[in-house]
């Protein structure tokens, strides 16, 4: 105890928590017999340490209680005891090893629990004391920590990687002159606002990047944001996310005088750590109103803007230019690789044609480049002289503009690659969308029967620069692509609009409806018949959901995009009688109430369902009497206390087809209704992040059909039913991060046909005896698991193969809230 007197731990009042902490993890790292746990011990105890650091800040600003901390610093004193005691034992005899195995694991629960849940309540409602926002809303935050029904405490997500600036792969090509002279103006103690402006596919944005993650910049500032604004610029949505980014508890501001008190206050606070940087990226015209409220008159705070336009009453104006032509080459080389068996004087004369139409654009640049990487000289021959001969000056009425410059890289794609393409022009600008979204929109528009051509599509396109693909987590191979997150820049969102509106308005194959306020386009006031088939509407969070009739006879896939936290679904849905794909995406910051649910009811080629961020009831689904249904996909959404099953309905009738359910990031979804298990059709049943399922009914067992489970990341599973032995379909199974996880089924082994199991970060998971009798299983883990549970049978197991994989945790996820 020596060192934990030394440290001043002998009583909670004068401890510095984040000190204790650092002691045990040191200790808790030392204990080779008991690797798998103590290193689950310390990453926990890790993740525990930034919170307590900023707690112990505050401890002599607030009037921070020893009560408050009392139980925590219990937990690590005993955690301390634990690991010296360890200590002359590190050789623990085997049948020791389960005693201090529970000792650990207790001790991780607890401090789990109190990370989760109580620790960030506590943190919410001193942050928000120091940001002093107002007294009501410290008691929203507070109460939020409350118990709900006198045994559990709900926890608040918070997600800080909301205003992070853009990572760079690769250092720009040509942005070295623009760099330094856009460094010394934002140095410039006599400039506080810049403006960096220049046409679309400048590279503004890159610029800007790369100036943020320049190390001067970074040594000045001590703070840098980093927001897309886009041509729908909400000033609360902005300050709500450099809020939450920042660590505080999400609050939606009544009107924007409150918000900007927020902010005022955000910065004020904030300052006292050093400089500000906030960067507002891709700016749109006639925003000069939206700009003014951030400039608040404190020092040490800049605002860098970019934009395509010019606002010259707003601060110091930079003109981005086109790329040099040595840059341009630079750039162009980097991109496409030069052909074979070309001579120099055609390989130069060939660059020059190119760069001649690129016209120094980067995105220009990037996409035909990348369009001729590997090609023949032919091809490169054909491409140049496909393209008109004159020069091209950016805007000039005679000339091409730049996306008039990508066309080529259009006109180059096969038909289905072509429209693939064009369907991306149906999402939001900067808008992140999760690849399974895509997938099922295409699988049901093209006839697609498999996912993974559809993904093909997708890689294609990413191949040839015309959208980005990220993978948030770890790859899987079964078809489930929740994992893989869709961007596109701007400018080629706008040409994919572009090349979709060559046709009149009510003609098009593909068209958006955008609202705001209360305000509808001039075409759709008169009850006009739509001939898409693919139709998106987005409204923001204005919308009163006062809709107007419109007559869409050939719609098969609608997208609606929305921000209210009401939200009432258009009555002409149920004319849609070719309506295929279904999906809801809500932008607001809490989970939208949908009424009017029932214009879906009776749908006759209804296929697939998707809401993200909404609050439904499951028994509503049930109710819509769907008889085509095969997926239903519920993403961030919020049932409510109101459990209701189907007793009085036949689900086998109601949804015969159903065949996938997938229910991710779903908070207050605690246990799953019974009617899921009677959906005897269904063949893949994810779960996946919805920490407080702790078990699935034992009815389970009645999914006859059923070929793949998931529940991974449901850290509060404490075991699967043994009725699973019944799935005699199933191959797939996947408990990976499911970190409560104690046992498998005991006669798992029954399960002849299953070949794959994934179970990262499952090394306390019993496997019964029976798991010898799968042939042929191929296990994916990391290398604890596959210490602890496997290694032992790889020699017993002729046909055993296990995969060791290290577990990845990619922060690309908070992007997406």
């Amino acid at each position: 105890m020596n060192d934990w007197v030394s440290l001043g731990l002998g009583s909670v009042g004068g401890a510095l928590v984040s000190e204790a902490l650092k002691l045990v993890i040191k200790e808790a790292k030392k204990y080779k017999s008991f690797k798998p746990l103590s290193k689950d011990l310390a990453e926990t105890m890790e993740r525990l340490l930034p919170l307590t650091k900023e707690i112990d800040s505050m401890q002599n600003e607030l009037d921070l209680g020893a009560g408050e901390l009392k139980q925590l610093m219990e937990t690590i004193r005993k955690a301390y005891e634990l690991v010296r005691e360890l200590k002359d034992h590190d050789e623990v005899p085997f049948y020791e090893k389960s005693t201090y195995a529970r000792e650990i694991e207790d001790i991780n629960k607890e401090m789990t629990k109190f990370c989760d849940i109580n620790l960030q309540v506590l943190q919410y409602r001193n942050q928000l004391k120091l940001l002093n926002i107002g007294g009501h809303l410290v008691d929203m935050v507070y109460d939020i920590g409350v118990k709900i029904d006198g045994s559990s405490v709900a926890p608040v997500p918070v997600f800080r990687d909301l205003c992070s600036v853009p990572k760079l792969n690769k250092a720009p090509v040509g942005f070295a002159w623009p760099l330094m002279e856009l460094k010394k103006k934002l140095l410039d103690d006599a400039v506080v606002n810049l403006v960096v402006s220049a046409p679309p596919g400048c590279g503004k944005t890159t610029l800007a990047t790369q100036l943020c993650h320049d190390a001067g910049v970074k040594g000045h500032f001590k703070h840098i944001f980093f927001n897309v604004v886009s041509s729908s610029p909400n000033f609360k949505a902005i300050v709500q996310n450099l809020l939450q980014h920042n660590g505080y508890a999400p609050h939606t501001f009544e009107n924007e005088s409150q918000a900007t008190v927020g902010l005022r206050n955000l910065l004020e606070k904030l300052r006292e750590d050093g400089p500000i940087l906030l960067v507002l990226d891709d700016v749109w015209r006639g925003a000069e109103l939206f700009l003014q409220k951030f400039r608040i008159d404190l020092p040490d705070y800049k605002i860098l803007v970019t934009s395509r336009f010019d606002f010259p009453s707003f601060g110091f104006n930079y003109h981005l230019k086109p790329l040099e032509d040595q840059d341009a080459r630079a750039l162009l080389i980097q991109w496409a690789s030069r052909p074979d068996k070309t001579s120099d004087k055609d390989y130069e004369l060939l660059l020059k044609k190119i760069l001649k139409r690129c016209n120094g654009f980067p995105i220009v640049i990037e996409v035909v480049g990348v369009s001729l990487k590997g090609q023949t000289l032919n091809t490169w021959k054909g491409q140049v002289e496909s393209w008109s001969q004159g020069e091209t000056i950016l805007d000039s009425p005679s000339q091409p503009t730049v996306l008039e410059c990508l066309e080529p890289s259009f006109d180059a794609l096969v038909p289905n690659l072509k429209e693939c393409f064009l369907d991306m022009g149906s999402f939001l600008e900067d808008q992140k969308i999760r690849a399974s979204v895509i997938i099922d929109m295409w699988m049901e528009l093209y006839g697609k029967s498999s996912s993974i051509l559809c993904m093909t599509y997708l890689e294609d396109l990413a191949s040839q620069n015309l959208l980005k693909l990220v993978l948030l987590g770890s790859e899987t191979e079964d078809g489930f692509y929740n994992e893989f997150l869709v961007t596109q820049h701007d400018i080629l969102r706008e040409l994919a609009i572009r090349q979709s509106e060559l046709e009149p308005i009510l003609e098009r194959k593909r068209l958006n409806m955008e609202i705001r306020d209360d305000t509808f386009p001039d075409w759709s006031l008169n009850g006009p018949v739509v001939n898409a088939s693919l139709l998106s509407i987005s409204t923001d969070d204005l919308f009163s959901s006062n809709w107007v009739e419109i007559d869409c006879p050939n719609v098969e896939a609608l997208v609606l995009i929305l921000s209210s936290s009401d939200y009432a679904l258009p009555s002409f849905i149920a004319g849609m009688r070719k309506l295929k794909v279904l999906t809801i995406t809500n932008h607001g910051f809490y989970p939208a109430r949908l009424t009017n649910f029932s214009c879906l009811s009776s749908l006759p080629n209804l296929k697939r369902i998707r809401l993200e961020k909404v609050s439904v009831t499951l028994l509503d689904i049930v109710q819509l009497q769907l008889v085509s249904l095969k997926k239903l996909s519920l993403v961030m959404c919020s049932f409510g206390d109101v459990f209701y099953d189907s007793e009085d309905i036949d689900v086998s009738k109601a949804l015969p087809s159903l065949q996938e359910i997938d229910i991710d990031y779903c908070y207050d979804l605690d246990e799953l209704p019974y009617w899921v298990c009677e959906v005897v059709s269904l063949k893949t049943l994810s779960i996946t992040n919805c920490n407080k399922i702790s078990l699935l009914p034992k009815a389970i067992g009645n999914l006859s059909k059923l070929e793949v489970l998931r529940v991974s990341s449901c850290i509060n599973l404490s075991e699967l039913p043994e009725t699973v032995d019944r799935l005699s379909n199933l191959r797939f199974l996947d408990i990976s991060h499911c970190l409560g996880l104690r046992k498998l089924p005991l006669e798992i082994g029954k399960l002849q046909k299953l070949k794959k199991i994934s179970m990262r970060k499952c090394w306390r998971c019993e496997l019964p005896d029976s798991v010898r009798d799968l042939e042929d299983l191929e296990v994916k883990c990391e290398e604890e698991t596959r210490l602890v549970l496997w290694e032992r049978l790889m020699k017993k197991m002729t046909n055993l193969t296990v995969h060791e994989e290290e577990t990845e945790h990619n922060l690309n996820l908070l992007q997406m809230f």
